[in-house]
């Protein structure tokens, strides 16, 4: 943690105020909802409650300070100069709150974010066990679970108790089940839909292990699929494979997401992928880098990113084939192990 606050320190014109939690935590180690952290060039301040003191006070190399009262109202009162801070996170009436307090505030964006975008090998390795939790839920939910005749909701239920019995912390976001025509929808909400026979239910999930995430998706299909589901599964595969060889070290989030998408466009679904081909995963379900049509990220080793392109035909139905990869100098490492075959369940 230490080394993560003088990588930043480097970063700085001027002392940062860091008030995202999840940057907080990155920076320190500490998970707490109200928080915030001043790197100064000689110190690291963190501000905190009652609630969280003893934990703060544990935390080598920060000096912890109880706030008595609001935390901006403290911050606002107690501190005086000129400090960055997190202008994307802060909302406006605490910023003002804490230039009317005396406080001269320059705008920063980013500064947090680009070093969590380069995961080390702790990191990596609560990601590779995340998403080993997610292989066998996968694994376990084919097998055991049934489908047809059940509401969505009910599906989604089983992918916690899987996670549960697998040994993850939690799941990492509601999980998205969506069947037939819901799965058009990319941000579906499992429902009260009843999954039918001979139709394809996509499912988006992922689970935090020691506070990293996986989010994988795999399309699933409940008995025998007409010709047009069936190219169009085809169609979202080769994209995922052409997207997966683009990444590496030095290739643009934005040529990565023309790689794939080119596939899906030349195909008789053309304009049907109205989304990014992926982002970055970490302590947050979505973080840097992008990979889309306006993304201006570049890759680096050490970026975890989903691959995730899909087909959505609305009221019909949806395709999505989600990855999770580490980016390297010369390719990608993919600890993503259940299948991209079209697997029917019942």
């Amino acid at each position: 943690m230490n080394d993560r606050i003088a990588r930043l320190r480097n970063l700085l014109e001027e002392p940062l105020l860091v008030t995202n939690p999840v940057n907080v935590l990155y920076l320190t180690g500490l998970d707490s909802s109200n928080v915030a952290l001043l790197v100064e060039p000689d110190r690291a301040r963190l501000f905190t409650d009652f609630r969280y003191i003893e934990s703060a006070r544990a935390i080598e190399g920060v000096e912890a300070v109880q706030t008595m009262r609001s935390l901006i109202g403290w911050l606002a009162e107690e501190l005086n100069g000129r400090f960055g801070f997190e202008a994307s996170v802060l909302p406006w009436t605490f910023a003002e709150q804490l230039r009317e307090g005396g406080l001269d505030l320059v705008p920063r964006t980013g500064l947090v974010e680009q070093l969590r975008a380069v995961k080390d090998e702790g990191e990596l390795e609560a990601f590779r066990r995340a998403c080993a939790i997610t292989d066998r839920m996968f694994e376990r939910l084919v097998s055991e679970v049934k489908f047809v005749g059940r509401r969505e909701r009910d599906v989604a239920w089983d992918t916690t108790r899987l996670y549960h019995e697998e040994g993850a912390d939690e799941p990492a976001f509601e999980s998205i089940v969506g069947s037939g025509p819901t799965g058009a929808l990319p941000h579906a909400r499992a429902g009260d839909r009843v999954i039918e026979s001979g139709e394809l239910v996509v499912v988006d999930t992922g689970c935090r292990v020691g506070g990293y995430v996986s989010d994988y998706t795999r399309t699933l299909a409940t008995g025998e699929l007409d010709a047009e589901l069936s190219e169009a599964y085809d169609v979202v595969l080769a994209a995922q494979q052409a997207g997966l060889e683009a990444i590496r070290a030095g290739v643009t989030g934005k040529d990565a997401d023309a790689t794939a998408r080119a596939v899906i466009d030349g195909s008789p679904f053309a304009g049907a992928f109205g989304h990014g081909l992926g982002h970055g995963l970490g302590l947050d379900v979505h973080e840097a880098p992008r990979l889309s049509t306006e993304s201006s990220d570049t890759f680096a080793a050490g970026n975890v990113v989903t691959v995730e392109p899909g087909v959505y035909l609305p009221g019909r139905f949806g395709i999505r084939i989600e990855d999770d990869v580490v980016v390297t100098d010369d390719g990608i490492e993919n600890p993503v192990r259940f299948t991209k075959e079209l697997v029917a369940v019942s």
